[in-house]
């Protein structure tokens, strides 16, 4: 998107003024200062006008805390904004999955967290795709919470990097290469797109151990990633309206007795302005998921630009444009120029709402099942 010096410079073009540099642009005067201080109230009147702008788009997730109802929403130190970093929360797109268990599960850059158990081999990085374990006669471990009797979901992908077909030992139990809840092998057969293994263990302690072991050191197994969490999938939370909160639920949730908690299904907007869950939550692994479209920040240094793309150019220094020929008393191209706003206004008002520039519901499954697992 063209930079906020660009903008000004457009309009001031137009205007046959004086441009600005970007050295005497903080220090600017008279018309300059009006087209800076125009360009940023176009934006404003643009984005109140679209206010589901793409760009303004986001995803957030809320961890969950045993016994908290209540949660904020989306906050910024903003100077433009003050705490409020949203405009608008979609509240059709709360939706609850198990909280991920392992730490450094993806491998993005290292293998902290894991424990290596020697062999005659080798456990290291290996930056293949966006981070792999690689095992070579070696085993690599990481211990986690888990309850009592309660099912979990172990995901995981392997590739073999010497395309001989090995398997990797997959160990689940109560203590490093313990096989009390889970002893499997997952074999990569497809050398391109490696081997899967989506399975389930019940947890009989509450230190469960997840051991990785490659027993051979003719072939490097690369592991992707590893993902365990609660066996509960994903969950679609309902949005209630405050009162109808306070009607059906409030009396119960009050009370926060550990016999009235549990898994959360509706969510509100509270009195107060934050997000309330019903039941209250009995458990701190959940994970709330929700999009929301945040406020933009308004534009300051000459390099700045706005959180739109280039064929919002023309928009904003149409609507910049008629603000300063108002000031300049030209009504006759004000007039041209609020129509030229309008209509381009009109134009891509419609081109959001037939190009469907961002999806919702489709994605929930993909983000709950991650890269390359459907």
């Amino acid at each position: 998107m063209a930079t906020y010096l660009v903008l000004c410079n457009r309009v001031l073009n137009a205007l046959n003024e004086v441009e600005l540099t970007s050295s005497n642009f903080s220090s600017s005067r008279g018309i300059q200062t009006s087209v800076k201080n125009f360009t940023n109230r176009a934006l404003h009147d643009i984005y109140n006008e679209l206010e589901e702008l793409p760009s303004l788009h986001k995803e957030t997730i809320q961890v969950t805390n045993a016994g908290q109802r209540e949660y904020d929403l989306p906050t910024t130190n903003s100077p433009q904004t003050g705490d409020k970093q949203w405009r608008k929360i979609d509240w059709d797109t709360f939706y609850l999955k198990p909280k991920e268990l392992m730490t450094n599960g993806e491998f993005t850059s290292d293998i902290s967290s894991w424990t290596t158990i020697a062999g005659s081999g080798s456990a290291a990085y290996n930056s293949g795709g966006n981070g792999r374990l690689r095992l070579n006669d070696f085993a690599a471990h990481q211990s986690i919470s888990t309850v009592v009797n309660q099912q979990y979901r172990l995901q995981l992908r392997v590739f073999d990097s010497n395309s001989v077909g090995q398997a990797l030992k997959v160990q689940v139990g109560t203590a490093a290469e313990g096989t009390q809840n889970l002893n499997t092998t997952v074999t990569v057969e497809d050398f391109g797109e490696g081997a899967v293994l989506d399975t389930t263990f019940t947890a009989t302690a509450q230190t469960t151990f997840i051991t990785l072991n490659n027993t051979v050191t003719t072939t490097n197994l690369d592991v992707d990633y590893v993902r365990v969490s609660r066996n509960i999938g994903v969950q679609r939370l309902k949005y209630i309206s405050y009162d109808d909160y306070v009607r059906q639920y409030a009396e119960r949730d009050k009370l926060n007795l550990s016999s009235v908690q549990g898994e959360p299904r509706f969510v509100y907007k509270t009195q107060s302005g934050k997000l309330g869950l019903s039941p209250v939550p009995d458990r701190s692994d959940y994970e709330i998921n929700y999009e929301y479209f945040k406020e933009h920040t308004e534009l300051s240094a000459s390099t700045d630009e706005p959180d739109l793309d280039d064929r919002y150019a023309d928009l904003i220094v149409s609507r910049a444009s008629y603000f300063t020929y108002n000031l300049r008393s030209d009504p006759e191209h004000a007039m041209i120029a609020k129509k030229e706003y309008e209509e381009g206004l009109d134009r891509l008002r419609t081109d959001l709402v037939t190009k469907q520039e961002y999806m919702r519901d489709d994605r929930v499954n993909l983000r709950y099942y991650g890269k390359g697992v459907m």
